[in-house]
């Protein structure tokens, strides 16, 4: 860094500004290789990027420069651009941003390169890259500092890239059917709709507490009382849990509620969804995650949660015993993908009865590598039915159960104007491309992930 202000200093003195204004690039790396096609000369072009690896070779010079698109090499040389631009350009450090302009030619080992008639430093990096060959692998520094991850990481951009077609290929599937995406408040009086603990916050002008949401449901149920009968959001939502290679305490959730629907319906729409993001991730249906084989082709298998703990456990259960011998001694066996079905009513406050036995609810979970990856209900609607289930969670935290459900009187009144028949379903977006991206942690998908402080 020192040698880099050195040069910094050096430069401003010489009346060159290492920060430029600007610079318009005519085409991306990708779009230059293509111009050049299979010929062996183009007419100039003018890119623009960070200069990642340079090469010294007396009077000439050769660096790569990488921008959003990928990489590409350049080639300068005393005689075409002179003593002063050459030494400028020879000056030049990995990770500063140039732009430069030239024709593109193959070298004579056929390598697409620019010809370097012109270079203009468009910013000074003060702080070195990575050592190129090893380049950033500590995950701790890879995480809390992604800006030099996704330099130094192609790879990484590639994850990211893969997770912006999976949400816009979820879009189109749901806008395809007639939904209707909406955003419903990240601040709320009752943080309902799930399980979990909220992260508080105080509103000063208001003097009044505020809780960060922890899921879409309730805002968005409301909304097909008001008459829209297809709704959809994709947005963050917030649980004050601990760090795992599968939680954030911040992630991005897909909400969907469909009136005249039910959670069969819903399976059948959840298919079609693992079908469409696996395409966009340019992912095949028959594919691996972390080295194991998974078929994600529909239809998939349906299976009673009471069946799947009494085959492999031996156990008749019911309410939340039954769903602690799931988790611990069935879902884990769960590889390929699979519907479990009519969880116990005592976890599911906002699931309709079972007809047929109503220790039941008409809820489902696709389980995939012994994960969860959605989770839906036929909606209960019953607001008398409703505001029993909200009183049991209430006692529940009053018994110093922080995770159960709060009352929530404004939804309980939208209820009781009428909420229609309608099946509802909830994804984990940042699993769901965990899963399609082959990454091993959900922080691998988050661009800025919650770190414990640094030391």
């Amino acid at each position: 860094m020192r040698d880099r202000r050195k040069k910094l200093e050096r430069l401003r003195a010489a009346g060159i500004d290492p920060y430029s204004r600007g610079f318009k690039p005519t085409q991306t790396t990708t779009e230059a290789r293509a111009l050049l096609g299979d010929g062996d000369r183009t007419d100039p072009v003018a890119l623009a990027g960070r200069m990642m690896v340079k090469r010294l070779h007396g009077g000439s010079a050769f660096a790569d420069l990488q921008d959003g698109a990928g990489r590409i090499q350049l080639f300068a040389s005393r005689e075409i651009l002179g003593e002063e631009a050459f030494d400028l350009f020879a000056d030049l450090d990995p990770g500063d941003v140039i732009g430069v302009k030239g024709p593109m030619f193959r070298t004579r080992r056929g390598e697409p390169t620019v010809e370097v008639h012109s270079a203009q430093l468009l910013t000074k990096a003060l702080r070195p890259l990575p050592e190129k060959w090893h380049g950033l692998k500590d995950i701790e520094i890879r995480y809390r500092r992604r800006y030099v991850d996704l330099i130094a990481n192609p790879e990484v951009r590639e994850v990211f890239q893969a997770r912006t077609r999976i949400i816009a290929a979820l879009r189109h599937l749901f806008d395809s059917r007639g939904f209707l995406e909406v955003e419903t408040p990240v601040l709320q009086e009752v943080p309902g709709g799930g399980l979990a603990r909220p992260f508080l916050t105080h509103h000063n002008s208001l003097d009044r507490d505020l809780y960060l949401r922890i899921a879409l449901e309730l805002h968005l149920k409301r909304l097909l009382v008001g008459g829209f009968e297809r709704v959809y959001e994709i947005g963050r939502v917030f649980r004050n849990e601990g760090l795992s290679p599968r939680n954030n305490p911040e992630f991005t959730l897909l909400e969907s509620y469909q009136a005249y629907a039910d959670y069969d319906d819903v399976m059948r729409l959840v298919e079609d969804l693992m079908v469409a993001t696996s395409s966009a991730a340019g992912r095949s249906l028959a594919t691996t995650y972390q080295d194991e084989q998974v078929d994600l082709s529909p239809p998939y298998k349906r299976e009673r949660m009471a069946d799947l703990v009494l085959e492999h456990t031996g156990r008749h259960a019911v309410g939340e015993e039954l769903n602690n011998l799931f988790e611990e001694h069935v879902q884990p066996l769960l590889r390929q993908p699979t519907f479990v079905t009519d969880y116990p009513i005592e976890i599911s406050p906002l699931a309709r009865r079972r007809e047929d036995d109503p220790r039941f609810v008409e809820r489902f979970e696709l389980i995939i590598l012994g994960r969860e990856y959605a989770n839906a209900f036929t909606e209960l609607t019953d607001p008398v039915d409703q505001r029993e289930r909200f009183e049991a969670q209430a006692a529940k935290r009053a018994a110093g159960d922080v995770e159960a459900h709060p009352m929530d009187e404004d939804f309980l009144r939208a209820v009781e104007y009428g909420l229609p028949p309608c099946g509802g379903l909830g994804v984990g977006i940042d699993r769901l491309v965990m899963l399609l991206t082959d990454q091993p942690s959900v922080r691998d998908v988050i661009l800025f992930p919650v770190m414990k402080a640094e030391s």
